[in-house]
């Protein structure tokens, strides 16, 4: 397991305070650290959600950020850090390193106040260190904005998902319409947009063109079905048959329920290609390409441009 970041504090110190003064590479002390822990291949390649950077990376960084806030490390140059004489005396202290260890310093609790009250515009006042910052979480800041983004996006998937199951027939063919044609499939003729629900017949709902010219389709079968009403192995076989008389090789089987483990294995042992799209995935798809909801508001995460600075 990968530690938090405020575990990463001390070793990151310890590492620091190895070079006698000089400076020391980020990607060394990341390397040594994660040594240190014995952290495995996969917990060293892990990623966060966005996949750009790796988790020991994003914490360790943090960890240096906040050490060099309270003035224990400096920063001489882009992916480089030193120790100074305070980290050098918290490194030989008996003290746990954390943030609460940091609040002792005015730096550090004047930059935990200027992060916590933003959106305050008065002039600041003295900061002593009686004055009480506020508390900070084990998880780092991207990781508790990403954490917020998930539990949010999560609520809306399942009242997305609660409300298509209430929606007209019609009204559930038009949304997948929509869902489909957003993700690219409908080719370009209004026809072939719009064939989903039309056909309705030999046990297919509908069929709608994978791409532009119309030269392969994919049929589809729907179900608006309430929770626990899962879709049966039964179904899967009686959607291969009809496809089989339409000589069809790809079929999209969508349900707001569940599929039975027998219907997800008889979906994967049959020779045509089957896709399965539980009522989960399907909220999932529709936050993706705003289907029944809309972006309120868009938040762009920033980082330093190193080069900019570098001479």
């Amino acid at each position: 397991m990968i530690p938090n970041y405020q575990q990463f504090m001390r070793p990151v110190l310890e590492v620091a305070a190895q070079a006698n003064g000089a400076e020391v590479k980020l990607r060394d002390v990341v390397n040594q650290i994660a040594d240190k822990f014995a952290l495995t291949d996969a917990e060293r390649t892990e990623t966060l959600p966005s996949g750009k950077q790796s988790v020991i990376d994003n914490r360790i960084g943090w960890a240096k950020t906040y050490l060099v806030k309270a003035g224990l490390l400096e920063s001489p140059r882009r992916a480089h850090i030193a120790i100074t004489p305070r980290g050098i005396k918290a490194v030989h202290s008996q003290s746990e390193i954390n943030n609460t260890y940091l609040q002792q310093f005015d730096e550090f609790v004047a930059f935990t106040q200027k992060s916590n009250d933003t959106q305050q515009h008065t002039k600041p006042s003295i900061v002593t260190t009686s004055q009480q910052a506020e508390p900070i979480s084990d998880i780092t800041p991207d990781e508790a904005l990403r954490a917020a983004y998930k539990k949010i996006n999560n609520a809306l998937a399942e009242e997305l998902l609660q409300r298509t199951r209430k929606v007209t027939p019609a009204f559930f063919e038009d949304l997948l319409i929509e869902l489909l044609v957003a993700m690219g499939y409908g080719g370009t003729g209004e026809g072939a947009a719009h064939a989903l629900g039309k056909s309705g017949d030999n046990g297919v709902d509908g069929v709608i063109d994978q791409d532009p010219l119309g030269v392969d389709q994919i049929y589809i079968q729907a179900k608006r079905y309430a929770e626990g009403n899962n879709v049966s192995a039964g179904d899967i076989r009686d959607f291969f048959g009809a496809l089989n008389l339409k000589k069809a090789h790809k079929g999209i089987f969508i349900t707001t329920s569940d599929f039975t483990a027998s219907a997800i294995d008889t979906a994967q042992n049959l020779g045509t290609r089957i896709v399965l799209i539980n009522g989960h995935e399907l909220a999932r798809l529709m936050l993706r390409y705003n289907i029944g909801s809309r972006d309120e508001q868009v938040l762009h995460l920033k980082k330093i441009d190193e080069e900019f600075f570098e001479s």
